[in-house]
Order: C-alpha cells, then sequence, then structure tokens
C-alpha cells in the first residue's frame, strides 16, 4: 500500500517494510525534531503555557542556543526507525497476506469510499507494534525536551493514551495513502513532488484528527499538572481554562509544520528506495 512495486510474497514485504522504513523514521526526526521540541514545550513545560509558537522559539533559542532545539532528539532517532520500521513491516506484511483473500481482505466497507478491510487490520496491527517500542521512546524524548529526568520505571507512562493516538493517527495516514494509490494513482507519477505532497496532507490531516490525544500524552509524560487526573477529566481541564475545544489544539502549528515537512521528506526517501529494491531484484522468488 506504502509502494506501487509489484508486490511479492506478505513475509518478504514485510521484511522490506523493516529496511525502508529505518529510512522514513529517521529522516523524519533530522527534518522535524525541533518544530516537535518547540510543540513540546509549548504543550508541556512550565514557563511555555501562554507563549506562541514564535516566542518559545526565541526564548529556547536565547536560553538553549540551536543544541536546545535538537534536545531529547537521541531516543527519537534511534527509536523512529525502530517504532516506525516495526510499524510499515507489519502494516505491509498484514495487508499483502490479505491481499489474496479477495473475498475479505480486499472487501469494500460500505459507505467508506472504498475502504477495505486489510487496510484497517494492517493499520491497527502495525499501530500496535508502534506504540508498544514508542511508548519509552516518547517518554524519555519528552522528559528530555522539557529538562527533566527521566525513570526506568516510568517508561509505559501514558502508554493508553499513546495507543489512542496512534491507532487513530496511522489507520488515518494509511486510509488515505491507499485510497490515492488506488483512486489517483497519477499523483504518485509525479517526481519528487507528488509522494511529498501525498504523504505530507495524508500525515498532517491525521495530526489533526488525533492532536488533542497528542496534547495530553504530552502531558502525562511530561508530568505536567494534576497527576492523579484521568484522561478524560484533563481534557475537560484544559477546555474549561483554555477557552473551549480550541485549547486542546495547542502546538498545533509547529506540529503541523513539522509533519508536513517531516513526513513528505520522507516519503520520497522511501518510495526512492522501494524503487530500488525492485531495480536489484530484492522483490524476486527464488
Amino acid at each position: 500500500m506504502t509502494h506501487n512495486e509489484k508486490r511479492t510474497s506478505w513475509w518478504r514485504e514485510g521484511l522490506i517494510g523493516l529496511g525502508v522504513g529505518v529510512l522514513y523514521g529517521t529522516t523524519s526526526v533530522a527534518v522535524g525534531h525541533p518544530f516537535d521540541t518547540i510543540k513540546t514545550k509549548m504543550q508541556a513545560q512550565k514557563g511555555f503555557e501562554s507563549s506562541s509558537m514564535y516566542s518559545s522559539f526565541i526564548k529556547t533559542l536565547q536560553t538553549q542556543g540551536i543544541r536546545g532545539l535538537y534536545k531529547g532528539c537521541l531516543p527519537p532517532l534511534m527509536g523512529s526507525g525502530i517504532f516506525r520500521s516495526a510499524q510499515f513491516a507489519v502494516f505491509e506484511g498484514v495487508y499483502t497476506y490479505l491481499d489474496k483473500y479477495d473475498t475479505f481482505g480486499k472487501r469494500e466497507i460500505h459507505f467508506t469510499c472504498g475502504l477495505q478491510h486489510r487496510v484497517v487490520i494492517g493499520g491497527l496491527c502495525g499501530s500496535t507494534v508502534r506504540a508498544i517500542i514508542e511508548t519509552p521512546l516518547e517518554y524519555a524524548k519528552i522528559r528530555r525536551q522539557t529538562q527533566q529526568e527521566w525513570r526506568l520505571g516510568q517508561v509505559y507512562k501514558g502508554f493508553g493514551v499513546t495507543w489512542l493516538r496512534t491507532v487513530g493517527l496511522m489507520c488515518t495516514y494509511f486510509i488515505i495513502i491507499d485510497h490515492n494509490r488506488r483512486r489517483n494513482p497519477h499523483l504518485f507519477n509525479i517526481p519528487i513532488l507528488g509522494p511529498f505532497i501525498v504523504s505530507g496532507f495524508a500525515a498532517t490531516f491525521a495530526w489533526w484528527v488525533v492532536w488533542p490525544f497528542e496534547y495530553m500524552k504530552s502531558q502525562i509524560q511530561g508530568g505536567y499538572g494534576n497527576k492523579d487526573l484521568s484522561l478524560i477529566q484533563r481534557m475537560r481541564l484544559v477546555v474549561k481554562e483554555r477557552g473551549g475545544v480550541v485549547g486542546l489544539y495547542r502546538g498545533i502549528v509547529p506540529g503541523t509544520i513539522r509533519s508536513f515537512l517531516a513526513n513528505g521528506t520522507s516519503m520520497i526517501v522511501m518510495a526512492t528506495a522501494q524503487r530500488k529494491v525492485t531495480e536489484w531484484g530484492l522483490r524476486r522468488e527464488n
């Protein structure tokens, strides 16, 4: 689904997804981490609660310099390649495996504009694997970005909200990409710009859908606010204190910039890698 190459066996597609996913993940962090740092500070660090994106950026530069924008980048740089690699590997494996079950895998769900079962099932499986791997890495990253120490015994703090966020994020992303690959394949034939725009839009729209959960995840893992509040109570408090539902979208501007640039660039890299895999004959059955 994440490429237009002729598919081979499900396990081979999974292994290929494992490899190219590393490139996607490391590219995403390299391009997007400064914007992610500003977003996290706005959401979960005292002193940045009322700051705009610009003032948060300036404050970070004044107090920490350029290095401050890349604070905490090591865990996601190492981990992003791992969890995105696993995410794409599981999705591609499940998606390709269900490809042979025309009566179920390829069956379109009614009233969904052609959404197939295999996309949803693959998305759920890939998202769950990603959440299991990502939660400890996100915890360590956020604690570093907000200049706090992290504790080994708390690395799965916020797993529930991370899983909800990841399922909504990745299923939405995969659905948009799959829809365009099957219904608008010409978009992916536009060199560089096509994959950049489609992936950048899909990822950014997906982030908008799940942003309140991302906000809550940052607060929970950053230890911000009353630690005894449940997820629903935290969301209600934010709505009450920050001017309504719009308060749940704090940090959306740097998050949007990060998402579009990072995911668009990463898709160019991954699409190129997928073509090279085919050219090198790694999809041929022995």
